[in-house]
This record gives C-alpha cells, sequence and structure tokens, in this order.
C-alpha cells in the first residue's frame, strides 16, 4: 500500500498516491511536514500556508477583515458594510488552529465595535448586526474545533492504514537477497492507502525468491487475502528446496484462506490470485526460474534491448484445482548479471487514456533504454515506469499499481 522511503536500490520513490491527483501538493506536503498529533493537530490546509516553519494561515482572513473595514469607510453612511466582518471568523475556521480561530472572533467583534461607533449615530448599524457579529463568531470556533477533530481522527486511520501497508508489505532494505531492486506502490484507494497488490523478495539456502502478484477484488479482503499468501511465500520460499513445491505451498495457502473466510460467513468463494513466482538458483548466476499463475509477463531490460519472456505457467492461485492436467514446472531462461527484470501488475498493463488506449509499456521501456542505457537500472526504471502510466492515465488510476524491478548485481570485478 505515506511516509516516503528510499526505494531499494538508493534512490527516491514514492508510495500509496491515490488518483485524486498522484504526486499532489497536498500529498507532497503531507510526506515531508510534521505530522500533526494530539491537541496540537494542524490541517492539511494549514499546512500549506507555512513558510519556513511558520504558519500564515492568519494572513487571509486578516487582509479580509482590513478589506471589509477599508470598504466601509469608502461608502456612503446610507451603505453600512461593517457587519460583513462576520465572515472573517469563518474563513478562519476553515484554515486556522482553534486559537488563531478565536483570536480572529475576537477581533472582528472589536473591529465591528469600533468602526461602527466611529460614524454618527444616524448611520450606525446597531445591535441587531452587533449580535449577528458575534452569533458568528461562536459558531466560526464551533465549527473550527468539529474541524479539527475530523481531521485528527482521519489522520488516526491514516496512521493506521499505513502500518497495515507496512505489515503486508515489508520494507525491503538495499541488497536484499544479493539484488539490486527497486519498487513503487500506487494505491487506487487514496482513503485507504493499500489494496491488493504484493510483493517480496526471500533469500534462502537454496537461493532467493521473488513474488509479485495481484489478489483479485479491492477491500479488506483482497488485503487479507495477500497477507496470507505473502506469509505463506516468506516461509515456503526459505524452507523448500525446489520453485515447483513453494508454487503448491501458495496454492494450497490460497485454498486455505478462501475456506477460513468462509468459516467465518465470509463469501470468498470467487477469490483469486495472479502471481509470479522467480527464482534465482546460486549455482547458476547466468539464469533464472519462473511460474507464471496467470499474472503479467515479465520484461528483461539491459542497455539497447528489452525482451518479454514467456507467459507460460499455472492458473491464477486458488484456481489450480480446474487444470485438466498436472501442474507445470518452472521454465528456465537465461538471465545474466546486470540485466533487469521488470515486474508489474495489471495497474500498468490496464491502464487507459481518455481514447481508450492501453499504455505501451513494452515499447514505453524500449525507447527509453535506447535513448539512455542507464535508463535499465531498477531505480531508474521503476520511475520512468511510474511517471509514463500516471501521464498515460492522467492521474486516474484504475487499479492498485506495482512496479517491481530487481536485478542480478555485476560481480566484483566484473563489467
Amino acid at each position: 500500500m505515506p511516509t516516503r522511503r528510499p526505494s531499494h536500490d538508493g534512490a527516491p520513490a514514492p508510495e500509496a498516491i491515490g488518483p485524486g491527483g498522484p504526486g499532489g501538493p497536498v500529498e507532497f506536503l503531507r510526506e515531508r511536514l510534521p505530522q500533526p498529533t494530539g491537541a496540537d493537530a494542524l490541517s492539511v490546509r494549514s499546512q500549506l500556508l507555512r513558510v519556513r516553519g511558520r504558519s500564515v494561515a492568519w494572513i487571509p482572513p486578516l487582509v479580509l477583515l482590513l478589506g471589509v473595514v477599508a470598504f466601509d469607510w469608502a461608502t456612503s453612511g446610507n451603505f453600512r458594510t461593517i457587519s460583513w466582518v462576520v465572515l472573517v471568523p469563518g474563513v478562519a475556521a476553515a484554515i486556522c488552529g482553534l486559537r488563531g480561530t478565536v483570536a480572529v472572533a475576537v477581533l472582528a467583534v472589536l473591529t465591528y465595535k469600533l468602526e461602527d461607533n466611529g460614524w454618527p449615530h444616524q448611520f450606525q448599524s446597531g445591535l441587531p448586526d452587533f449580535i449577528l457579529v458575534v452569533l458568528g463568531g461562536l459558531m466560526a470556533v464551533l465549527a473550527c474545533a468539529v474541524r479539527l477533530r475530523g481531521e485528527r481522527r482521519m489522520l488516526h486511520m491514516q496512521d493506521i492504514a499505513e502500518a497495515t501497508r507496512r505489515t503486508v508489505l515489508r520494507p525491503l532494505p538495499a541488497g536484499w537477497g544479493g539484488l539490486d531492486h527497486a519498487a513503487v506502490y500506487l494505491a487506487a484507494d487514496s482513503v485507504a492507502r493499500v489494496g491488493g497488490d504484493f510483493y517480496d523478495i526471500q533469500p534462502g539456502p537454496r537461493g532467493t525468491r521473488v513474488l509479485i502478484g495481484d489478489v483479485q477484488g479491492k477491500g479488506l479482503g483482497a488485503v487479507a487475502a495477500a497477507s496470507a499468501l505473502l506469509g505463506t511465500f516468506r516461509e515456503a520460499a526459505y524452507h523448500e528446496p525446489c520453485l515447483g513445491k513453494v508454487a503448491d505451498r501458495l496454492e494450497t495457502g490460497m485454498r486455505r484462506h478462501v475456506r477460513y473466510g468462509a468459516a467465518i460467513g465470509r463469501d470468498e468463494s470467487d477469490r483469486f490470485a495472479t502471481a509470479l513466482l522467480i527464482g534465482f538458483p546460486p549455482a547458476d548466476p547466468g539464469h533464472m526460474e519462473y511460474i507464471n499463475f496467470g499474472h503479467e509477463p515479465p520484461l528483461v531490460v539491459r542497455p539497447g534491448e528489452v525482451r518479454r519472456l514467456p507467459p507460460g505457467g499455472r492458473l491464477p492461485l486458488g484456481l489450480g484445482d480446474l487444470a485438466a492436467s498436472g501442474h507445470q514446472g518452472p521454465l528456465r531462461v537465461p538471465l545474466a548479471p546486470g540485466e533487469t527484470l521488470l515486474l508489474v501488475t495489471d495497474g500498468v498493463s490496464e491502464a487507459r487514456d481518455t481514447n481508450g488506449r492501453f499504455f505501451p509499456l513494452g515499447d514505453r521501456v524500449a525507447r527509453a533504454v535506447a535513448e539512455d542505457p542507464r535508463a535499465a537500472e531498477p531505480g531508474r526504471l521503476v520511475r520512468l515506469v511510474r511517471d509514463g502510466t500516471l501521464r498515460h492515465c492522467g492521474g486516474r488510476l484504475a487499479d492498485d499499481t506495482t512496479i517491481f524491478a530487481v536485478r542480478r548485481p555485476h560481480p566484483p570485478g566484473g563489467r
């Protein structure tokens, strides 16, 4: 499924940005500014009104107050506008903290009293408008308190969603499993910030194993299924001697999760997951093996060349019983050190522009590495695909999107 963390090859990569504006200003500032907590919570909107760490949210209501006073003096006594100061506390309630709103409300009342008394008696607005300004200030303070309470609750829920996302998609340290890697996850749900996409790297005695996948459906059910599959993968990838056994364990894990959901009354009879399971045998650094569970085939990217691996493999996880014959074993393909394996979920392959055209992933990557060989590096490649996908669909993600790039580094002293 944000705080901003470095990508796995040392380059910064964004996390969990929703469709309402990936990389937009509110999300951008929320990742970089101190987050409000407790009674001192500040709204995200008020954080936009900060310069060098100091709030300038008081400036708009103050400017409005001065404008009302100036306009009132500029008009004749038959057209009084001083009662418009009732709008000033309302503006403060939308962007200021509680103390700032109280201060602005008091200032509006005092300004009204002084301004109104400065006119001759026959031109004064009088007590009714004074009561209106006082009641407007009180309602503004109450509205500000309600707004801040709701924002604190929202931030608390976002912290819970972030903790859930980091539990499902654990942070991967640089060089984990002997691989250079980078990943970015873009959640289609900007509120939940977590979905059914999953990925992980698990080193073990039989070499490093990699998994990426996408659970059918959305919501907490998809998150729970992704968590169950990742738990099974982390255990099986470490202990099982061959990749086929890991695949069997994943299939069993998915079935067990569906049965458990049915037992507790949750209808998950049609739940399945596409996935791509990859193994890097330590004794054969020039090859890799993989099993495809109905997932998008990976791309192998190197400077000046992009090739797509054969789709091959099995039915999606959870649908293995429908196979007419036995399970297919892993495919073994050449993968030289320095060649990057690009893995994506259908959020990339099914991204559409306004004309309904799909994102041309292979062509876009091929053109980029032809122009700049460094684009084949995992960090650059992930950013390239992320930016291209968001531009292609105009930031409107229809599905959770994961972009994952891994490669074996060149041996010491190698090219």
